[in-house]
């Protein structure tokens, strides 16, 4: 059986496409914590810039009290850290955008397996549904990828 770390890249560029078919989400992007760090994301959206030092700080497990404190920068946006559950047991994260030139938008990470869901809701969107949303498409994707390990 294959690793996670090997599914397709269309796998996951599927995932993002289905993150913007939602009235709720305006970008997506598919990070890991190892090589090759940004996996998919909507090539329209801010999320391709992600950077790997971003990315590093999101998901160190070290000093993350910090994040509370610093905030957390995504693809140059600052972030106002909400809730911070996504390397325990909840495998999520809470943001919000900050700064002068755009309204504030939520922002969520899901865990799915060894990746994560990043997703940015579309202005006006609240946290709690977006959140709900990032949920049930990683359920939905962790079920395609098990099946596609499974018959590979």
């Amino acid at each position: 059986m294959q690793s996670i770390e090997d599914v397709s890249h269309e796998i996951w560029q599927d995932c993002v496409k289905m993150c913007l078919q939602s009235e709720l989400c305006s970008d997506a992007a598919i990070i890991t914590n190892s090589p090759p760090w940004l996996l998919a994301s909507f090539t329209e959206g801010n999320f391709t810039q992600i950077t790997q030092e971003e990315i590093q700080t999101l998901l160190a497990r070290e000093g993350r009290e910090k994040l509370f404190l610093q905030g957390i920068t995504l693809a140059g946006i600052k972030c106002l850290l909400i809730r911070d559950n996504l390397l325990t047991q909840g495998n999520s994260m809470d943001l919000r955008t900050k700064g002068q030139s755009r309204s504030s938008q939520a922002v969520t990470i899901v865990q799915i397996e060894s990746v994560f869901l990043v997703v940015m809701g579309k202005k006006g969107t609240e946290g709690g549904p977006l959140n709900l949303k990032a949920f049930e498409i990683a359920g939905y994707m962790r079920e395609a990828i098990l099946k596609k390990m499974a018959h590979s």
